[in-house]
């Protein structure tokens, strides 16, 4: 009855109109909704919608670093409550996009979010929510604000089995400012010193042949005027981010005062105007936000390159059973890489789980509920026996490698079991009766 009441309230909970993406920063989001409708209903007294509600805290705190562009391949089994989160770095300027793709016999939802971490000096605080979408295929893309890391979490609604692709990328939030170049042809970046250092390079120079077009990087109003520094100029500002986009050293305007343009519309076309009259033709770009003064725009149009690692591991292992083949054991570590931190040293024969895959890499999780990133080539399935081992007296075979455990079924004494793996004081065993479970080791 109470598997029924939940399916039941899953359902109910399930429906509602799709939104492939929403801007949730001011609005409640769908996996607010659902998290607040288990409690509504008592359920986060229960047992499953306890569990629930604290994978989706455990997730941000331990989400794994990986570095984009990034795919990772999972399955969330209906039976358990789970959720998995990955941690980012970005620059100011950039956008990650989180684009999700889904597949199950039934329809499920599948949240998506993504967060900003507490600053350093705000340690106390909670992530903050910058976007979310759910249902269907999913894609959610923001802006970063500031340099540093960002959180993204998945997780299905209960009593649903999903399986996913997640991809996370970034990319420029503004269009190229030259028609016909990209980030190769910035010669001059932000910062440098100029003047014999009394003051410093408030853009980026971008060199092309004299009369290429400059094109508006973003929408906003753009206002042509002239000045000696930059010679003849247009700005384009933009109210609702609070900042403005500078073109300077122009050969000649195509734009006015006060005229509205989109990204990709022409203002002018590159020269050596103003006081780059003893270089070569180049657009000097800036950007400008109210109260903060010049920003670096070169993460704002750069363009990243790179492609996602090909995924080398068998996706058919998903939710099944295997275990350390390597003698000397296997690292595992926080995130998909060779080089990220190693949590431990698993033993040879150590049993785990197979709940996504990255590249090369398993994501894992152990019996006593941890988890991380195991190399797949260092893995073998547990379908066949490693041993076998004779139990000196009567033995309950357990659902989990503890003796407190529920008993799923018994070894009479004197009978050979088969060994499929093992777990510190545990042996993980397939009974005659078919069952698979843990015994404790001889």
């Amino acid at each position: 009855m109470r598997r029924l009441a939940l399916l039941l309230l899953a359902a109910l909970l399930g429906c509602g109109p799709d939104s492939p993406l929403r801007d949730a920063v001011r609005e409640e989001s769908a996996h607010e909704r659902y998290a607040r409708a288990l409690r509504d209903a008592g359920l986060d007294q229960a047992a499953l919608g306890r569990d629930w509600l604290r994978a989706a805290e455990g997730a941000l705190s331990a989400a794994a670093p990986v570095t984009l562009p990034f795919r990772e391949a999972g399955y969330f089994a209906e039976s358990e409550a789970r959720a998995v989160a990955y941690r980012v770095r970005l620059r100011r300027g950039q956008r990650i996009v989180a684009a999700v793709e889904t597949q199950g016999a039934t329809p499920a939802r599948l949240f998506i979010d993504l967060f900003e971490p507490p600053t350093p000096d705000d340690s106390l605080a909670r992530p903050r929510r910058v976007a979310s979408a759910d249902s269907g295929a999913l894609r959610v893309a923001v802006e970063a604000e500031r340099d540093g890391d960002y959180l993204v979490r998945l997780q299905p609604e209960l009593l649903r089995g999903v399986r996913w692709t997640l991809t996370l990328s970034a990319e420029a939030s503004l269009a190229f400012p030259v028609a016909g170049k990209d980030s190769r042809a910035v010669q001059s970046v932000f910062g440098v010193a100029r003047d014999g250092g009394r003051r410093s390079h408030q853009g980026i120079d971008i060199f092309a042949r004299r009369g290429t077009p400059v094109l508006a990087a973003g929408a906003g109003i753009a206002y042509a005027s002239d000045n000696q520094l930059g010679g003849k100029v247009v700005w384009v500002r933009d109210p609702l981010r609070g900042r403005s986009l500078y073109y300077a050293h122009l050969d000649s305007q195509t734009v006015g005062a006060a005229e509205r343009v989109e990204a990709g519309d022409t203002l002018g076309f590159v020269g050596n105007t103003g006081n780059a009259r003893t270089t070569a033709p180049h657009l000097h770009f800036g950007i400008y936000r109210r109260g903060e003064g010049a920003l670096d725009p070169y993460p704002f149009v750069h363009q990243p390159r790179g492609s996602v690692a090909v995924l080398a591991a068998d996706t058919a292992a998903f939710g099944a059973w295997r275990r350390v083949a390597a003698r000397r054991g296997a690292a595992l570590r926080v995130g998909p890489d060779d080089r990220a931190a190693v949590l431990d040293t698993l033993p040879a024969r150590t049993a785990l789980r197979v709940e996504g895959a990255s590249g090369r890499y398993y994501r894992v999780r152990l019996p006593d509920g941890s988890g991380g990133y195991l190399a797949a080539a260092g893995t073998a399935s547990a379908e066949t026996p490693v041993a076998r081992t004779r139990a000196a007296r009567p033995e309950a075979v357990r659902d989990r490698p503890t003796r407190v455990a529920a008993t799923v079924d018994s070894v009479q004494s004197g009978s050979a079991v088969p060994v499929l793996g093992r777990f510190g004081e545990f042996l993980l065993v397939r009974t005659a009766g078919g069952r698979t479970g843990w015994m404790a080791a001889n």
